[in-house]
């Protein structure tokens, strides 16, 4: 197997294993945030957002702008969940 090769696949590979993290941490976010743990649900998504589920050696500038409105999204709806725990004076953290 050549250089090239490998390297394509070890890349498919981290695509592949950043994709099942993320959807991990937002599926655990989202039964958080069901449960009403607003901090554990906006601590395990931003920690979701790691592993970003997109080609992490593509640019931020050259990205498609679909990615780029996905992660911007998902980094508001943190900054949302976080505000609303705030806001509603829910138990956790401080």
């Amino acid at each position: 197997m050549s250089s090239t090769d490998q390297s394509t696949n070890t890349r498919h590979l981290s695509v592949k294993f950043n994709r099942i993290m993320y959807g991990a941490f937002v599926l655990l976010s989202a039964y958080f945030l069901a449960t009403g743990s607003y901090h554990d649900a906006a601590v395990n998504l931003g920690i979701g957002l790691i592993f970003d589920p997109f080609d992490q050696t593509v640019r931020w500038d050259n990205r498609p702008r679909w990615q780029r409105v996905w992660l911007i999204i998902h980094l508001v709806v943190i900054v949302g969940i976080v505000v609303y725990w705030k806001a509603s004076g829910a138990q956790g953290f401080r």
